[in-house]
Protein backbone atom coordinates (compact mmCIF):
# COMPACT_ATOMS: atom_id res chain seq x y z
CA UNK A 1 0.00 0.00 0.00
CA UNK A 2 1.35 3.40 -0.95
CA UNK A 3 0.59 6.67 0.79
CA UNK A 4 -3.07 7.64 0.72
CA UNK A 5 -4.55 10.81 2.19
CA UNK A 6 -7.76 10.74 4.18
CA UNK A 7 -9.69 13.06 6.45
CA UNK A 8 -11.57 12.84 9.72
CA UNK A 9 -15.19 14.07 9.69
CA UNK A 10 -14.65 15.63 13.13
CA UNK A 11 -13.93 18.99 11.44
CA UNK A 12 -17.51 19.02 10.13
CA UNK A 13 -19.35 17.27 12.99
CA UNK A 14 -17.72 16.80 16.39
CA UNK A 15 -18.67 13.50 18.03
CA UNK A 16 -17.56 14.71 21.50
CA UNK A 17 -19.54 17.97 21.14
CA UNK A 18 -22.50 17.06 18.89
CA UNK A 19 -23.69 20.67 18.94
CA UNK A 20 -20.73 21.52 16.67
CA UNK A 21 -21.91 20.90 13.14
CA UNK A 22 -25.08 19.18 14.30
CA UNK A 23 -27.04 20.29 11.24
CA UNK A 24 -24.40 19.16 8.74
CA UNK A 25 -25.57 16.18 6.65
CA UNK A 26 -23.22 13.26 6.05
CA UNK A 27 -23.55 13.97 2.33
CA UNK A 28 -22.00 17.41 2.81
CA UNK A 29 -19.00 15.90 4.60
CA UNK A 30 -18.44 13.34 1.86
CA UNK A 31 -18.95 15.78 -0.99
CA UNK A 32 -16.50 18.25 0.52
CA UNK A 33 -13.93 15.53 1.23
CA UNK A 34 -14.10 14.22 -2.32
CA UNK A 35 -13.94 17.66 -3.93
CA UNK A 36 -10.98 18.67 -1.76
CA UNK A 37 -9.13 15.63 -3.08
CA UNK A 38 -9.12 13.13 -0.21
CA UNK A 39 -9.21 9.44 -1.09
CA UNK A 40 -10.93 8.31 2.07
CA UNK A 41 -12.71 9.37 5.22
CA UNK A 42 -12.73 7.98 8.73
CA UNK A 43 -15.96 6.82 10.32
CA UNK A 44 -18.04 9.55 11.95
CA UNK A 45 -20.77 9.35 14.53
CA UNK A 46 -23.47 10.40 12.06
CA UNK A 47 -22.47 7.82 9.46
CA UNK A 48 -24.93 4.96 8.85
CA UNK A 49 -23.86 1.63 10.38
CA UNK A 50 -25.59 -0.58 7.83
CA UNK A 51 -22.70 -1.79 5.62
CA UNK A 52 -24.73 -1.80 2.41
CA UNK A 53 -26.05 1.71 3.02
CA UNK A 54 -22.65 3.10 3.98
CA UNK A 55 -20.91 1.41 1.05
CA UNK A 56 -23.38 2.89 -1.43
CA UNK A 57 -22.99 6.31 0.14
CA UNK A 58 -19.18 6.25 0.06
CA UNK A 59 -19.11 4.80 -3.44
CA UNK A 60 -21.28 7.63 -4.71
CA UNK A 61 -18.49 10.04 -3.76
CA UNK A 62 -15.60 7.77 -4.70
CA UNK A 63 -14.32 7.52 -1.13
CA UNK A 64 -12.90 4.66 0.92
CA UNK A 65 -13.64 4.09 4.59
CA UNK A 66 -10.28 4.59 6.24
CA UNK A 67 -11.26 3.15 9.60
CA UNK A 68 -12.84 4.55 12.71
CA UNK A 69 -12.28 5.17 16.41
CA UNK A 70 -13.22 2.39 18.82
CA UNK A 71 -13.43 3.11 22.57
CA UNK A 72 -12.02 0.25 24.62
CA UNK A 73 -12.55 -0.49 28.32
CA UNK A 74 -9.68 -2.86 29.04
CA UNK A 75 -9.10 -1.32 32.45
CA UNK A 76 -12.52 -2.53 33.57
CA UNK A 77 -13.02 -5.79 31.63
CA UNK A 78 -10.97 -8.61 30.22
CA UNK A 79 -9.71 -9.07 26.69
CA UNK A 80 -12.32 -11.72 25.88
CA UNK A 81 -15.13 -9.36 26.85
CA UNK A 82 -13.50 -6.57 24.84
CA UNK A 83 -13.26 -8.79 21.78
CA UNK A 84 -16.94 -9.63 22.14
CA UNK A 85 -17.87 -5.96 22.50
CA UNK A 86 -15.95 -4.81 19.42
CA UNK A 87 -17.60 -7.25 17.01
CA UNK A 88 -20.13 -4.82 15.44
CA UNK A 89 -17.41 -2.22 14.82
CA UNK A 90 -15.04 -4.81 13.39
CA UNK A 91 -17.74 -6.27 11.15
CA UNK A 92 -18.51 -2.85 9.70
CA UNK A 93 -14.84 -2.10 8.99
CA UNK A 94 -14.32 -5.48 7.35
CA UNK A 95 -17.45 -5.14 5.24
CA UNK A 96 -16.23 -1.76 3.96
CA UNK A 97 -12.70 -3.00 3.24
CA UNK A 98 -10.93 -0.96 5.92
CA UNK A 99 -7.48 -2.19 6.89
CA UNK A 100 -6.93 -0.32 10.16
CA UNK A 101 -8.61 -0.59 13.56
CA UNK A 102 -8.08 2.57 15.64
CA UNK A 103 -8.62 2.14 19.37
CA UNK A 104 -8.13 4.14 22.56
CA UNK A 105 -8.80 3.30 26.20
CA UNK A 106 -11.66 5.49 27.38
CA UNK A 107 -12.97 3.74 30.51
CA UNK A 108 -11.52 6.53 32.66
CA UNK A 109 -10.78 9.19 30.04
CA UNK A 110 -11.64 12.84 30.65
CA UNK A 111 -11.33 14.37 27.19
CA UNK A 112 -15.09 14.33 26.66
CA UNK A 113 -15.92 15.99 29.98
CA UNK A 114 -16.20 19.78 30.00
CA UNK A 115 -16.09 19.74 33.79
CA UNK A 116 -12.62 18.18 34.05
CA UNK A 117 -9.44 20.19 33.60
CA UNK A 118 -6.78 18.94 31.19
CA UNK A 119 -4.46 18.63 34.17
CA UNK A 120 -6.73 15.89 35.61
CA UNK A 121 -5.71 13.30 33.02
CA UNK A 122 -5.78 9.82 34.59
CA UNK A 123 -2.47 8.02 35.12
CA UNK A 124 -1.90 4.33 35.61
CA UNK A 125 0.01 3.05 38.60
CA UNK A 126 3.22 1.31 37.51
CA UNK A 127 1.80 -2.02 38.67
CA UNK A 128 -1.23 -1.68 36.37
CA UNK A 129 0.67 -1.39 33.10
CA UNK A 130 1.46 -5.09 32.78
CA UNK A 131 -2.18 -6.18 32.88
CA UNK A 132 -3.25 -3.36 30.57
CA UNK A 133 -0.49 -4.29 28.14
CA UNK A 134 -1.47 -7.96 28.17
CA UNK A 135 -5.06 -7.07 27.39
CA UNK A 136 -4.10 -4.79 24.55
CA UNK A 137 -1.72 -7.40 23.15
CA UNK A 138 -4.41 -10.08 23.19
CA UNK A 139 -6.95 -7.86 21.46
CA UNK A 140 -4.35 -6.69 18.94
CA UNK A 141 -3.43 -10.28 18.05
CA UNK A 142 -7.11 -11.02 17.46
CA UNK A 143 -7.54 -7.96 15.23
CA UNK A 144 -4.43 -8.88 13.25
CA UNK A 145 -5.77 -12.40 12.74
CA UNK A 146 -8.93 -10.79 11.35
CA UNK A 147 -6.81 -9.00 8.74
CA UNK A 148 -6.63 -5.45 10.12
CA UNK A 149 -3.83 -3.41 11.61
CA UNK A 150 -4.32 -2.58 15.28
CA UNK A 151 -3.44 1.09 15.84
CA UNK A 152 -3.72 2.44 19.38
CA UNK A 153 -4.42 6.18 19.55
CA UNK A 154 -2.48 8.04 22.25
CA UNK A 155 -4.68 10.99 23.22
CA UNK A 156 -4.87 13.91 25.64
CA UNK A 157 -7.08 13.10 28.60
CA UNK A 158 -6.37 9.36 28.47
CA UNK A 159 -3.91 7.03 30.16
CA UNK A 160 -1.53 7.23 27.19
CA UNK A 161 -0.92 10.96 26.97
CA UNK A 162 2.64 11.80 28.08
CA UNK A 163 6.05 10.55 27.00
CA UNK A 164 6.37 8.41 30.10
CA UNK A 165 2.95 6.90 29.38
CA UNK A 166 3.96 6.05 25.83
CA UNK A 167 7.26 4.57 27.00
CA UNK A 168 5.44 2.31 29.46
CA UNK A 169 2.85 1.45 26.81
CA UNK A 170 5.55 0.25 24.40
CA UNK A 171 7.30 -1.75 27.14
CA UNK A 172 4.05 -3.42 28.26
CA UNK A 173 2.68 -4.43 24.86
CA UNK A 174 3.67 -6.84 22.11
CA UNK A 175 4.74 -5.61 18.70
CA UNK A 176 1.29 -6.49 17.40
CA UNK A 177 0.04 -3.38 19.21
CA UNK A 178 0.62 -0.61 16.69
CA UNK A 179 0.12 3.11 17.06
CA UNK A 180 -2.00 5.76 15.52
CA UNK A 181 0.66 8.45 15.61
CA UNK A 182 -1.16 11.74 16.15
CA UNK A 183 1.11 14.76 15.69
CA UNK A 184 -1.17 17.14 17.57
CA UNK A 185 -1.77 14.97 20.62
CA UNK A 186 1.92 14.12 20.65
CA UNK A 187 3.00 17.77 20.67
CA UNK A 188 0.58 18.86 23.38
CA UNK A 189 1.24 15.74 25.46
CA UNK A 190 4.99 16.27 25.45
CA UNK A 191 5.70 13.40 23.06
CA UNK A 192 8.31 13.82 20.33
CA UNK A 193 6.55 12.43 17.25
CA UNK A 194 9.78 12.31 15.26
CA UNK A 195 11.45 10.23 17.97
CA UNK A 196 8.50 7.83 18.03
CA UNK A 197 8.76 7.34 14.27
CA UNK A 198 12.53 6.88 14.47
CA UNK A 199 12.64 4.64 17.54
CA UNK A 200 9.52 2.54 16.99
CA UNK A 201 9.06 2.31 13.20
CA UNK A 202 7.27 -1.03 13.37
CA UNK A 203 4.64 0.41 15.69
CA UNK A 204 3.57 3.24 13.37
CA UNK A 205 0.54 1.71 11.63
CA UNK A 206 -1.59 4.81 11.05
CA UNK A 207 -0.95 8.57 11.07
CA UNK A 208 -3.15 11.50 12.09
CA UNK A 209 -1.78 14.89 11.10
CA UNK A 210 -3.12 17.81 13.06
CA UNK A 211 -1.35 21.07 13.85
CA UNK A 212 -1.37 22.90 17.16
CA UNK A 213 -1.40 26.41 18.53
CA UNK A 214 0.84 25.88 21.52
CA UNK A 215 0.21 29.24 23.14
CA UNK A 216 -3.54 28.62 23.13
CA UNK A 217 -3.01 25.22 24.73
CA UNK A 218 -0.70 26.62 27.42
CA UNK A 219 -3.18 29.36 28.26
CA UNK A 220 -6.09 26.94 28.47
CA UNK A 221 -4.14 24.44 30.54
CA UNK A 222 -2.90 27.11 32.96
CA UNK A 223 -6.49 28.24 33.40
CA UNK A 224 -7.63 24.73 34.36
CA UNK A 225 -9.74 24.48 31.22
CA UNK A 226 -11.01 21.18 29.88
CA UNK A 227 -9.91 19.48 26.69
CA UNK A 228 -13.17 20.46 25.00
CA UNK A 229 -12.74 24.08 26.07
CA UNK A 230 -9.26 23.94 24.57
CA UNK A 231 -10.74 22.68 21.31
CA UNK A 232 -13.24 25.53 21.26
CA UNK A 233 -10.44 28.00 21.97
CA UNK A 234 -8.54 26.76 18.92
CA UNK A 235 -5.63 24.75 20.30
CA UNK A 236 -5.84 22.46 17.25
CA UNK A 237 -5.82 23.29 13.56
CA UNK A 238 -4.91 21.63 10.28
CA UNK A 239 -1.34 21.14 9.02
CA UNK A 240 0.27 24.28 7.62
CA UNK A 241 -1.68 26.53 10.01
CA UNK A 242 0.08 26.09 13.35
CA UNK A 243 3.37 25.49 15.11
CA UNK A 244 4.47 22.07 13.82
CA UNK A 245 7.00 21.23 11.11
CA UNK A 246 5.28 18.74 8.84
CA UNK A 247 8.24 18.70 6.49
CA UNK A 248 10.17 16.96 9.26
CA UNK A 249 7.28 14.56 9.87
CA UNK A 250 7.13 13.58 6.19
CA UNK A 251 10.91 13.07 6.10
CA UNK A 252 10.71 10.85 9.17
CA UNK A 253 7.95 8.76 7.61
CA UNK A 254 9.98 8.47 4.40
CA UNK A 255 12.98 7.26 6.41
CA UNK A 256 10.98 4.27 7.73
CA UNK A 257 9.29 3.60 4.35
CA UNK A 258 5.88 4.23 5.86
CA UNK A 259 3.01 3.06 3.69
CA UNK A 260 -0.62 3.59 4.60
CA UNK A 261 -3.07 6.32 5.40
CA UNK A 262 -2.16 9.84 6.44
CA UNK A 263 -5.27 11.50 7.83
CA UNK A 264 -5.90 15.22 8.20
CA UNK A 265 -7.67 15.74 11.50
CA UNK A 266 -8.37 18.87 13.49
CA UNK A 267 -10.98 19.34 16.17
CA UNK A 268 -12.29 22.85 15.53
CA UNK A 269 -15.57 24.72 15.62
CA UNK A 270 -16.85 24.50 12.02
CA UNK A 271 -18.68 27.81 12.47
CA UNK A 272 -15.28 29.48 12.92
CA UNK A 273 -12.98 27.23 10.88
CA UNK A 274 -14.74 26.32 7.62
CA UNK A 275 -14.02 22.58 7.26
CA UNK A 276 -13.76 22.79 3.50
CA UNK A 277 -11.29 25.70 3.54
CA UNK A 278 -9.18 24.22 6.32
CA UNK A 279 -9.34 20.71 4.89
CA UNK A 280 -7.98 21.97 1.59
CA UNK A 281 -5.20 23.85 3.33
CA UNK A 282 -4.24 20.80 5.36
CA UNK A 283 -4.17 18.45 2.38
CA UNK A 284 -2.27 20.87 0.15
CA UNK A 285 0.32 21.50 2.86
CA UNK A 286 0.87 17.82 3.58
CA UNK A 287 1.17 16.89 -0.08
CA UNK A 288 3.67 19.67 -0.64
CA UNK A 289 5.87 18.44 2.19
CA UNK A 290 5.40 14.79 1.23
CA UNK A 291 6.63 15.53 -2.29
CA UNK A 292 9.64 17.42 -0.95
CA UNK A 293 10.45 14.44 1.27
CA UNK A 294 10.04 11.96 -1.56
CA UNK A 295 7.22 10.20 0.28
CA UNK A 296 4.91 10.57 -2.72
Amino acid sequence: MSIRFGVSPIAWVNDDMPELGADTPVETILRDAAEIGFEGVELGGKFPRDPAVLRALLDSYGLALVGGWYSSSLLTRGAADEIAALQPHLALLKALGSDVFVVAETSNAIHGDKGRAMTATPQLDPADWAAFGRGLSEVAAYIEDEGLKFAYHHHLGTVVERKQDLDRFVEATSDKVGLTLDTGHAALGGVDALAVIRDHPGRVRHVHCKDVRGEVHRHQRAGARSFLEGVLAGMFTVPDDGDLDFGAVMKALKAIDYAGWIVVEAEQDPAIADPRVYGQRGLDGLKREARRAGLI
